[in-house]
């Protein structure tokens, strides 16, 4: 990896921040990957469009942003709109298949990955743990980080009450991930 940048986008309120600070700090404390994130959200506390971008390097990262993604994960049918052309060639889209129904045209060169993400969630009894499906999932398919490292990384960064949850609705991702044909 010389240099990884993943944008992940939804509404508030599913965890989009959470996923990113969860994937760079496991970079960092776990596997001693240099790692920037930022994000930005509307002015609403839930339902706003958000966005975060980590940005993931062997060696140090002079600028935390990138114009184009090696990854985009989208949550919601208006962030991929709103992102969706900030993909670089070879890259990949890691979107929610029941709230990023329309994908339109996408180079051949990138590979999309619909993942039933909130569908899972709710199945497995929160749709709030749609986010950490999807972190699971996009270990499993990029290997970024190792999923131990990420699982600690959930451990420590969620209240208590949750871990459990959080960690099956991750297990289910890599499960999901692990069963998936190539697109």
């Amino acid at each position: 990896m010389s240099r990884t940048s993943i944008r992940f986008c939804g509404f508030g309120g599913q965890g989009i921040i959470l996923s990113s600070v969860i994937l760079g700090e496991a970079a960092v404390t776990k596997e001693g990957i240099y790692a920037a994130q930022s994000q930005s959200y509307g002015s609403e506390a839930r339902g706003g469009q958000c966005q975060s971008e980590v940005v993931l390097s062997k060696t140090p990262i002079g600028t935390p942003t990138s114009d184009q993604n090696d990854i985009i994960v989208a949550m919601f049918q208006a962030a991929y709109d709103s992102h969706k052309h900030e993909i670089k060639k070879g890259g990949a889209f890691f979107v929610d298949s029941g709230l990023v129904p329309e994908i339109g045209n996408v180079d051949s060169s990138v590979t999309v990955w619909r993942v039933p993400a909130t569908e899972t969630a709710i199945r497995l009894g929160s749709k709030m743990e749609g986010n950490m499906v999807m972190l699971g999932f996009l270990q499993e398919k990029t290997k970024v980080v190792s999923k131990e490292s990420l699982m600690e990384t959930i451990r420590e960064s969620v209240k208590e009450k949750f871990v459990a949850m959080n960690l099956a609705a991750f297990e289910e991702g890599v499960r999901l991930a692990r069963e998936a044909a190539a697109p």
